[in-house]
């Protein structure tokens, strides 16, 4: 599937007035710097102004290139892809007006129309795709910054949300595809595909519902045994099968066959969007992580809330040995508790922060780090993230900077050098469980 997410050349079919869906897919093509052959298409013919550039509109395809972006009335779909069908290896359809609406038959036809000519679907009632690494941003959707995660949407909707909520964390993406209805290509396609992406390091699925379980389950193994995979599930409740039954036409089916089916083969299910992203910034950074934790903070209270949420989740709080424990008395001030959580009180430097780090990491009895920094207003944020950038420490660092607008300039300088942060102690716990079990 390359021809979608690493294209050499892209067809978009649809209206190229300012605000319509197609001229917005053309604009994101262009903007994301797409170093392939770009051909608007739309039997009025004309010229588009888009980012600078003028783009001659081509009254129909007349040439063959990788991927067709289909954004037209529902009803025309099927007699485009018959069309084009020569000239074109993978189709995307934006449009809506599909099985969704319970109009079967038109999607019936549309998936023989592609099937004759060897056509693979992605939608309808898609929002398309972004292959990053190849700066292919076929969607409507914000776009994002590159990295590792994959992220495989059954709604639109919630892909959109997620990739802006995406940028605000900090994360960085490999591919995005929304798929709606799955009239060919699924989720069961994507968690393979994607398995073998070698600038994938992490998949997160959405799904509401599968048609295929035995595939769904065979592929999420395959993609398991090679990465992460992180998988959010809606429709768990007896409303909401119902409203995804009407929004993709999936059957939900029951909750308790999916988890299972998620557990048996390794995958890690989460319960909310904000759960997906922890997880996914943790895997961007760490393959895994052991079980045992050493809490450097600067602030009890947090210290305490991290001890709690790791333990509720089956960490241990490592004891620390007699020579580390010695280190750090022969520094730290007689204030500070040596006990693990190790708090290093409010005016914490750069010094003490780092050292600290570097002598808790060299104990053997800890396989992790979680550094909390709540900076006092006389302490540059930015002060402490160099300490634990510039640590010498070969073990999972996973990073807590509270307080907003405070830890700003800190939380940027840590992301600049690809260092995560999660902003509350449990957040920051649940992450290093997530590790662990990885």
């Amino acid at each position: 599937m390359d021809y979608f997410f690493y294209p050499s050349s892209v067809a978009v079919f649809g209206s190229f007035k300012k605000g319509a869906i197609a001229y917005e897919i053309l604009r994101n093509i262009v903007e994301g710097g797409f170093e392939g052959e770009i051909i608007p298409v739309n039997p009025k013919g004309g010229t588009v102004e888009v980012a600078g550039r003028t783009l001659q509109i081509r009254e129909r395809l007349d040439e063959t290139v990788d991927t067709a972006i289909i954004a037209i009335p529902a009803k025309f779909v099927p007699e485009l892809m018959d069309e084009i069908g020569p000239l074109i290896t993978g189709a995307v359809v934006i449009s809506a007006g599909f099985s969704e609406v319970g109009n079967e038959e038109l999607e019936r036809e549309l998936v023989e129309k592609a099937k004759k000519h060897g056509i693979r679907l992605i939608g309808p009632n898609c929002a398309g795709i972004f292959g990053v690494h190849g700066r292919f941003f076929g969607s409507f959707e914000v776009r994002v910054r590159p990295g590792g995660l994959a992220l495989i949407s059954q709604s639109g909707a919630f892909g959109g949300a997620a990739l802006a909520m995406g940028n605000d964390e900090g994360i960085g993406f490999s591919a995005f595809v929304s798929y709606g209805n799955a009239s060919d290509l699924n989720e069961s396609d994507f968690l393979e595909y994607f398995a073998d992406d070698e600038n994938t390091k992490v998949i997160a699925l959405y799904i509401e519902g599968v048609r295929d379980g035995r595939r769904f389950l065979k592929a999420l193994r395959y993609a398991t045994a090679r990465k992460p995979v992180i998988i959010l599930k809606a429709g768990k409740s007896a409303g909401g099968a119902r409203a995804a039954a009407s929004h993709t036409g999936s059957l939900a089916g029951s909750y308790e066959i999916y988890r299972a089916a998620f557990r048996q083969a390794g995958a890690i299910e989460v319960e909310e969007m904000e759960e997906l992203f922890d997880a996914a910034k943790a895997f961007e950074m760490y393959s895994r992580a052991g079980k045992r934790v050493a809490v450097i903070t600067n602030s009890g209270g947090p210290g305490v809330l991290a001890t709690d949420k790791l333990e509720r989740l089956g960490l241990e709080m490592a004891k620390l040995g007699d020579e580390t424990l010695d280190k750090l008395r022969s520094f730290l001030p007689p204030q500070c508790s040596t006990r693990n959580p190790i708090d290093l009180i409010a005016d914490a430097d750069y010094e003490r922060y780092r050292r600290t780090i570097e002598v808790v990491c060299k104990d053997e009895n800890v396989d992790s780090l979680l550094i909390i920094c709540v900076p006092p207003i006389f302490l540059p944020s930015e002060e402490i993230a160099r300490a634990i950038i510039e640590a010498e420490c070969d073990k999972p660092v996973i990073v807590n900077f509270m307080a907003g607008e405070l830890v700003r300039d800190g939380v940027e300088l840590l992301e600049g050098r690809g260092v995560k942060n999660f902003p509350t102690p449990e957040r920051a716990a649940k992450a290093l469980a997530w590790l662990a079990r990885g």
